[in-house]
């Protein structure tokens, strides 16, 4: 029977269930798509439907499962995105639903943090820039909204651990996800008493905190039943999506991993001890390995986003076209370097990582839709050189070069110029659902099919698409020059 670890993987868009053999390679998957619904306990507010979730979850899994045979499930684990959770007694029932971070009611919350901590203070202590999404936010909201509800709660668990919890009927906290919440303390790898109690929580109020990698317990009947496996196979704990991204990318300390989706998140594996935590003014953000000892500081912003944005705008023509993509790609392909003048600063929501508000400009009557779409390209290669220039200063080191996962690393006329505006190679991975891989390499280290993840990701078969600069290098760079010049400085 050929050993397999079945990744219950939730995201913002679609839920899937991937099977993942012991050389890496996805055997079956499944996925149903996801959305926010309104909260009825709040006019406005955006919430998760956990049971809809855990329900596509099920169907996902025995889609997934049924397309297979002779294989055998060694473990299951979940992973998913960042800052959400909610408040849960220990019988599994919700005080009030997830509130996604997607919602914008904690808006005011976080502009005015200031009368709970100190900014500065409160970035030093945990590493993280304060979005309005992060989870200290949503406590807070709670704390002065629906008292009630943190009155009554047993615990406050974080998105993959409600997902854990169903499958096993355990209660943890994996730290990565923590490193997410705005909760913790960034060199202590724990919850912070001092930030929990002027919220009146403490590190109680928190399922244990769990290492990726450990085993959580085993699935139940009951979860065996809705997702069509056997019960008693061993719950692994995963985590933040973000870091098992990374974590499938190979990349070694200090090499920067760009994760390319609907956000772009650039990250880079930096030692704990050695690392200086900048001011907050930096931009940086800093969370939670998924090895202990490992911290990823990173910069982020919208960018797949923006360019669907480009492609409803100025492609009507082609929506649900599967050419679509190919046709934008083969007409920006014939647009010089430079997009002859016509410049893009691709901020879609207030707050973003310029701190500008998005605009269009140097478009004349030649200008087509090319123009504006190689010119989201750029303008979002020249975000993330900037964002690499930061983190080497940060970390205090030089990349040779810089590794690509996710979506957006499918894009080859993309990938040449983040070359070309960066100046160094950019390795594209040829791989499929790297989040799913990198909980699997967790999830087999912990079962001891390998001895490290390290070990695991040796065994897996994996290869790069490999761009180097190239003859657009000088132009980009007087590009890249000018943009900086106009947009950060």
């Amino acid at each position: 029977m050929n050993p397999t670890i079945l990744i219950l993987d939730c995201g913002a868009t679609n839920v899937k269930a991937c099977l993942v053999d012991t050389t890496g390679k996805i055997i079956a998957s499944h996925s149903l798509p996801n959305e926010t619904i309104p909260d009825p306990f709040h006019t406005g507010g955006l919430i998760w439907d956990i049971d809809d979730i855990w329900n596509k979850l099920a169907a996902c899994s025995k889609k997934t499962c049924s397309l297979v045979t002779g294989t055998e499930i060694k473990a299951v684990t979940v992973t998913t995105f960042g800052v959400d959770g909610a408040a849960m007694k220990r019988d599994g029932t919700l005080c009030y639903p997830v509130i996604s971070w997607q919602c914008g009611r904690t808006e005011a919350v976080e502009r005015s943090i200031g009368k709970y901590f100190d900014r500065d203070w409160l970035y030093q202590q945990t590493g993280l820039q304060s979005y309005h999404f992060n989870t200290i936010h949503k406590l807070i909201w709670l704390r002065e909204n629906r008292p009630d509800v943190l009155h009554e709660m047993d615990y406050y668990v974080l998105m993959p651990s409600l997902i854990l919890q169903r499958l096993s009927g355990e209660f943890v906290t994996d730290t990565t996800m923590a490193g997410t919440s705005m909760l913790t303390d960034l060199r202590k790898r724990a919850f912070a008493e001092e930030i929990l109690k002027p919220l009146g929580l403490s590190s109680s109020n928190f399922p244990t905190l769990t290492e990726p990698g450990s085993v959580v317990g085993k699935v139940t009947a009951q979860a065996a039943e809705a997702l069509g496996i056997k019960a008693g196979i061993a719950v692994i704990a995963a985590g933040h999506d973000t870091q098992f991204a990374i974590l499938a990318s190979g990349a070694g300390v200090n090499q920067p991993v760009l994760s390319s989706g609907t956000w772009e998140i650039l990250m880079v594996r930096a030692q704990a001890e050695a690392l200086q935590v900048p001011a907050r003014e930096s931009g940086v953000t800093i969370e939670l390995d998924a090895r202990q000892g490992l911290v990823n500081p990173g910069v982020q912003w919208v960018a797949s986003g923006v360019m669907e944005w480009i492609g409803r705008l100025f492609y009507p023509d082609m929506a649900g076209d599967s050419a679509r993509y190919r046709t934008m790609i083969l007409e920006a392909s014939d647009v010089p370097a430079g997009c002859n003048g016509v410049t893009l600063i691709p901020e879609l929501y207030p707050g973003g990582f310029s701190g500008r508000p998005g605009t269009l400009s140097g478009f004349t009557h030649e200008t087509t839709r090319a123009h504006v779409y190689r010119a989201g390209l750029e303008a979002l290669s020249c975000y993330l050189a900037y964002g690499l220039e930061k983190l080497q200063q940060v970390g205090n080191y030089t990349a040779k070069d810089i590794i690509c996962v996710g979506g957006g690393s499918k894009n080859p006329l993309w990938n040449q110029i983040r070359s070309d505006v960066l100046g160094i190679p950019l390795k594209a991975m040829d791989m499929k659902e790297t989040t799913a891989l990198g909980a699997a390499l967790v999830a087999m280290a912990g079962l001891g099919i390998y001895q490290s993840v390290e070990e695991a990701f040796t065994a897996i078969e994996s290869s790069y698409e490999v761009f180097e600069p190239g003859e657009n290098r000088e132009r980009y760079r007087e590009v890249y020059g000018a943009f900086v010049g106009r947009v950060f400085d």
